[in-house]
């Protein structure tokens, strides 16, 4: 079943950046569902599994950035200590 979401919804889709939901797709009690997500960066259109898929923060409603989000934003140096020397080199 796929449903259109009026309003679209903002997420983040692991791996390909924040955009908005715009349907989603519900195949069953054996599946996951996907979110026919638009993505800011690209305009690129993704079917995300439920998995993949993260609430954008929202500072009204006090949700903050989610840990996953915010680590693959984090620069290289950050994210590996003993790899810092070759990336700032």
């Amino acid at each position: 079943m796929f449903t259109q979401l009026n309003p679209p919804i903002p997420l983040h889709v692991l791996g390909k950046g924040d955009g908005y939901a715009i349907g989603m797709i519900d195949y069953g009690q054996e599946h996951n569902l996907m979110w026919v997500t638009a993505i800011d960066a690209t305009g690129e259109i993704w079917c995300a599994p439920n998995p993949k898929v993260r609430m954008q923060r929202n500072w009204s409603m006090g949700r903050k950035e989610n840990p996953l989000v915010a680590a693959g934003k984090r620069p290289a140096a950050e994210l590996c200590s003993d790899c810092s020397e070759a990336v700032s080199a």
